[in-house]
């Protein structure tokens, strides 16, 4: 049996090495690509999140020639807004609200560079509904700071599971890797999963 490639996750998000964990992959190393993530003109959620995984791809690819790249980026998106990645209690209180009682699109883009510079990329859609929210509820999310750093101001795995009326698509997506289309990526580039 071959050994794999190298295997490098240009990301340092925990919840990506711990979806990565559940179908047995673990990077030999972590090195996060440190990219400009803001939305250009007119740029559409899908662009954006395809454009950002590339992007962080090829960065880190400079830096590790020989191995095998793994990308990601995932982008909330409400109709054709991009909502942010939360920094502040505001952010999030803006998010939660716009959110409340619609329905929202979860767009992960994907980018594995195989060893030998082959690229391959794929985006996934979840749609996702959220109840309606009440003050209340808001106002106990953001004591929790689950929403601190993350797309649209929440964490599906944590309390705002609660809030999800209907999911149609990948779970693991909205959480930040879709697995099944991450196995097919590394597949092609040659990695055994």
């Amino acid at each position: 049996m071959a050994h794999n490639p190298h295997l490098v996750l240009a990301s340092a998000s925990p919840r990506r090495r711990d979806l990565l964990a559940q179908i047995g992959v673990t990077p030999d190393l972590i090195d996060a690509a440190d990219v400009d993530e803001t939305p250009s003109k007119g740029e559409l959620p899908r662009q954006l999140a395809t454009r950002l995984a590339l992007y962080k791809a090829q960065a880190v690819k400079v830096r590790h020639a020989d191995s095998l790249i793994l990308a990601a980026d995932t982008v909330v998106a409400c109709g054709r807004r991009v909502l942010p990645k939360t920094e502040t209690v505001q952010q999030a209180r803006q998010c939660l609200e716009l959110l409340s009682g619609r329905q929202h699109q979860v767009l992960t883009g994907l980018a594995v560079i195989a060893a030998d510079g082959v690229v391959h990329q794929r985006v996934t859609l979840t749609r996702v509904a959220f109840r309606r929210l009440h003050a209340d509820e808001i106002n106990h999310y953001l004591v929790l700071e689950e929403w601190r750093g993350k797309a649209g101001g929440y964490a599906i795995q944590g309390y705002a599971d609660c809030f999800v009326r209907t999911l149609n698509g990948s779970y693991s997506n909205v959480v930040g890797l879709p697995l099944l289309e991450t196995v097919h990526l590394l597949r092609a580039a040659k990695y055994t999963v």
